[in-house]
């Protein structure tokens, strides 16, 4: 028990009734749980394979089981079990095989296979198609599964026509994963829960196997996790169950906070301990956290607080547009790396949306910051980014032969794989590019002459477009090349829906206006040419890839669920604004409750400093709307923050505090070059 407070102390010591540990942000949660187990192994006789570690990520689990293999050796902690729900559900599935009416061999369906099958099921039947979308479908399905709901039962609790189509499907993709002897991921819970509701023997088996069980995250499970736990449990509650209604954030996929105080109705013994000293923030962090989360009525009452230090004031920088916004934040991660000597690893940048993201890349991009985008696909790596890509690089280089794979049926052309194979032999034997090739005798006596023709003709019309690509500027003769081809026409026949080909062409959109901006030499401010063009672009490519290759030394960009459980010494929050944060669809009842606690948890964050970052007005549905200040910020104290930008006065005395701040920081800039 070396170095645990008293608080965690008592959470480990507590074995003989069930135990809710409600533990604060940096409280030290994942060390109870660690040091619980060896108390139970080493202190309390319990076997290693009657315990029974639960949470949510492999990840997670993975560090526990490390942290523990640091505490005991190998023969101690041999059989011990730390997993998520998910392959807890799957062991107790294989060992209740015969039990459950399933064959050896089962199949374990992913995401993807069961949209595939969805979406069988739904061309089988045009009345459900034309009212159901695939992805809303399984969605919904996932719903009713992880609240118990049987496809009957579901038919009967249906508010409309849609849902009752929705439950039908339910039935026929329930009786189909019968037929294939499969489960798809949220039956890995469902089905042992139904086993040992419903089997008085099983249900004995396996509350004699798990001698003890510990959760971790707690305030995330759904119906069907809770049930599995009570279960498993019985009614001796030999449990621990640690988790924070602060950190609650993922209702919207089934997550259900209240299991924390459900727990006390299904176990009147409960024991509750409190964990609300924090080992990674100075104080002030703390003291804002504190003073919104004060807000939120529907959890329980806890206070952090640390013995890391006082801290600063939390800066609030108020910027004009979202791009000002992104090159404040850019230009003064670069400052403060070179002034402080503070490493890229040190920084991250929250944001509600991953939509967010993309105008941060690009400033990080151009001041040549590493990144790393978590939780969402970069922006130029989006297919879409890709193709345009391609064909500019083509105007530029004509033997690009990768890009001319890539856009030569992007959209479709009629010029197959065949087609293409036997044009890569043809450039192999000759040695030239496929352009080349394309173009020589040989291809046109081995090719179809049909083929040939239309291959030469798309051939021609990149040269003509080239030509007339030197006559303008890159990003207009772009968007004419793309319209040309009816890009939106490929992406509307490629989606499923009409918004999300309006959305990857938004995207196309944006790149655009970056090529716009990107294409101006810095030194001389005249236009790059196609060439010098094509070649920084490839350059800002090379350096994201290198951010990957070194990625222990990058600025981090996430969105605020995918930081959860993080911590850096400097968070930059951005978007502080009504409609973001909170998001626009989420303000009011409960679910301005699970905003704010969004909000919490990128406080919660950062170590040393934070930075909150708005705009006055922000481009929305191509229009300009003016904008006003996340209502969270009036939730901490005017004292904690210290504004600065657009419309925020500095006194005299500041200003010359910033003129010796960046005069040191070129200083520092100038040695290291």
């Amino acid at each position: 028990m070396q170095g645990l407070n008293p608080q965690q102390q008592a959470a480990v010591r507590h074995i003989d009734t069930p135990l809710l540990v409600l533990a604060g942000a940096g409280s030290g949660k994942t060390r109870v749980i660690v040091e619980k187990i060896v108390h139970l192994i080493e202190s309390k006789g319990t076997p290693a394979r009657g315990i029974w570690a639960v949470t949510f990520t492999n990840k997670a689990a993975r560090e526990m089981a490390e942290r523990i293999g640091q505490r005991l050796p190998a023969e101690r902690r041999r059989g011990l079990n730390i997993s998520t729900f998910h392959t807890l559900g799957l062991n107790l599935i294989r060992r209740e095989i015969r039990t459950l009416g399933l064959r050896p061999g089962f199949t374990v369906l992913d995401a993807e296979d069961s949209l595939n099958l969805i979406k069988s099921l739904l061309q089988q039947n045009e009345s459900a198609a034309g009212m159901i979308e695939p992805k809303e479908a399984q969605w919904q399905i996932s719903q009713w599964k992880n609240d118990l709901l049987t496809p009957s039962q579901a038919m009967q609790t249906s508010a409309d026509e849609v849902e009752a189509a929705c439950a039908s499907l339910y039935d026929d993709y329930a009786r189909q994963l019968t037929a294939c002897n499969a489960l798809d991921f949220d039956d890995l819970i469902k089905r042992p829960v139904e086993l040992l509701r419903d089997d008085a023997e099983a249900r004995e088996r396996w509350q004699n196997r798990v001698r003890y069980l510990l959760v971790d995250e707690y305030q995330d499970t759904n119906a069907s996790q809770y049930e599995l736990v009570r279960l498993l449990v019985g009614k001796l509650g030999r449990l621990t169950a640690v988790g924070d209604d602060h950190q609650s954030i993922y209702a919207w996929r089934g997550a259900r906070p209240e299991n924390l105080s459900h727990l006390a109705r299904d176990f009147p013994n409960l024991t509750t301990v409190k964990l609300e000293q924090n080992y990674r923030s100075v104080n002030t962090v703390l003291t804002a956290a504190n003073q919104l989360i004060a807000n939120d009525p529907t959890t329980q009452p806890k206070t952090l607080w640390s013995a890391v230090g006082p801290g600063e004031a939390h800066r609030v920088l108020v910027c004009d547009t979202a791009e000002d916004e992104a090159e404040r934040i850019a230009t003064d991660i670069l400052h403060r790396h070179f002034k402080d000597d503070s490493p890229y690893r040190n920084f991250a940048i929250l944001f509600r949306g991953n939509h967010q993201a993309r105008l941060i890349e690009q400033q990080l991009r151009k001041l040549s910051i590493p990144y790393i985008l978590t939780g969402g696909q970069s922006f130029f790596e989006r297919a879409e980014v890709k193709d345009a890509m391609a064909y500019l690089r083509l105007m530029a280089n004509p033997s690009d032969d990768a890009a001319l794979l890539r856009i030569i049926n992007t959209p479709r052309r009629g010029i197959g794989p065949t087609t293409l194979e036997r044009l890569g032999q043809i450039a192999r034997e000759r040695h030239v590019h496929l352009a080349a090739a394309a173009r020589s005798v040989t291809a046109a006596q081995r090719l179809d002459s049909r083929v040939h023709h239309q291959l030469t003709q798309f051939l021609d019309w990149l040269d003509a477009t080239r030509s007339r690509m030197d006559e303008q500027p890159a990003a207009e003769a772009m968007r004419g090349l793309l319209e040309e081809v009816d890009y939106f026409g490929y992406l509307r026949e490629q989606e499923n829906s009409a918004k999300a080909a309006e959305r990857r062409w938004t995207n196309l959109q944006d790149w655009l206006e970056w090529t716009e901006r990107i294409a101006v030499d810095n030194d001389s401010g005249e236009s790059l040419s196609l060439t010098e063009l094509v070649q920084k672009m490839s350059l800002l490519g090379i350096l994201e890839q290198k951010t990957r290759d070194q990625d222990d030394n990058a600025v981090r960009l996430l969105t605020l669920h995918a930081a959860k459980g993080l911590e850096f010494p400097h968070v930059y929050l951005s978007g502080m604004e009504e409609d973001l944060l909170p998001h626009q669809d989420c303000q009011e009842d409960d679910r301005l409750a699970e905003e704010r606690r969004l909000c919490f948890v990128g406080i919660t964050r950062a170590q040393r400093s934070l930075t909150f970052t708005l705009t006055r007005r922000r481009r929305r549905y191509g229009q300009w709307r003016d904008v006003r200040p996340s209502r969270f910020l009036e939730e901490v104290e005017a004292d904690l923050l210290r504004w600065e930008g657009i419309g925020v006065q500095k006194s005299e005395e500041e200003n010359r505090a910033t003129a010796a701040e960046a005069m040191s920081a070129i200083r520092a800039m100038l040695g290291k070059s």
